[in-house]
């Protein structure tokens, strides 16, 4: 009768240990809640020839068709094929074509930023620059170059990578003064525990640059100012002073990258044109990101082409 009773207080007790186990195993395993879908789509180039508006169209289609649908849409830049050098009335044909199936073939929000591309200069001077840069930004719905907002827990920062030259000539990529200072403020404003995106054309660090064309001469890389944001180092040293940066997003590139530094992710995601619309360039197939993200901060970002 020892013996059975023993075994009796050593089975509850063995029970009574496994349970908060079991609970606490389930705990560790829970999947933090999605927050936010956005599709990201960049470098869309419209223009009234080569079936660009007709991969658009499809693009669109295939964002709103999937299982989960995004919430929203981020163009980051290059919606049109080329302003710069073309007449008024080139540009503001692939405006109106842009706008066009936009209106006609998708019912998402979408939040947009300037790319180069989309900055009608007919002559490189400064203050044609800047008119050009309005005009876009007009056709973008867009009140400033650059702004933020606060959607489902966390924080969005959408950037104006694209800047004259002080001589005139054509564009460089960094922040002005004004901004960078407004960036800074922005961020030292957002709370400590708000996880933060960050919105750029031209990527801010990249992989994927150093690998478009031949750029390896007299045995020196050589990345021109255009293709990578030539402040990268200041910028990368603010966001290690803020923790909450958790992701960049980009494109320009027309390839696809990851790159992960001090606690932050980089993704150059492709292009919705590709190859300019002649199929995929060197490795990447034209296509969009799909990024979710989380209540904890997490997020996934999982490139995807729509021609399949």
């Amino acid at each position: 009768m020892q013996r059975r009773d023993l075994l009796k207080r050593l089975g509850l007790l063995t029970g009574g240990l496994s349970l908060p186990n079991l609970t606490q195993a389930q705990t560790f395993n829970a999947k933090p809640q999605r927050v936010l879908r956005i599709a990201h789509i960049t470098d869309a180039h419209i223009q009234p020839i080569i079936g660009a508006a007709k991969g658009f169209e499809k693009c669109l289609h295939h964002i709103q068709n999937l299982d989960i649908k995004p919430d929203l849409i981020i163009n980051s830049g290059d919606a049109i094929m080329e302003a710069h050098g073309r007449t008024h009335t080139s540009a503001d044909r692939q405006w109106n074509l842009y706008n066009e199936v936009l209106k006609s073939e998708n019912a998402l929000p979408v939040i947009s930023c300037v790319g180069n591309h989309d900055i009608w200069c007919e002559k490189e001077t400064a203050v044609s620059f800047n008119d050009g840069k309005k005009w876009a930004m007009d056709q973008l719905k867009l009140d400033k170059p650059y702004y933020s907002f606060d959607r489902n827990g966390w924080h969005f920062i959408m950037l104006d990578s694209v800047q004259s030259r002080p001589d005139g000539s054509w564009y460089t990529s960094n922040l002005d003064e004004a901004q960078m200072d407004w960036l800074k403020k922005d961020l030292r404003n957002t709370p400590a525990l708000t996880p933060v995106m960050i919105i750029s054309h031209v990527p801010i660090l990249s992989a994927c640059v150093f690998l478009d064309g031949r750029n390896v001469k007299d045995g020196n890389w050589q990345i021109p100012g255009r293709w990578m944001h030539t402040d990268s180092a200041e910028l990368v040293d603010l966001f290690y002073k803020h923790p909450n940066v958790k992701f960049a997003i980009s494109g320009h590139i027309h390839l696809l990258d990851k790159v992960e530094y001090n606690g932050v992710t980089y993704c150059c995601n492709g292009a919705v044109s590709g190859n300019w619309w002649f199929g995929k360039y060197q490795q990447t197939e034209a296509g969009y990101a799909i990024i979710d993200l989380f209540e904890d901060g997490s997020f996934s970002n999982t490139y995807t082409s729509y021609k399949s």
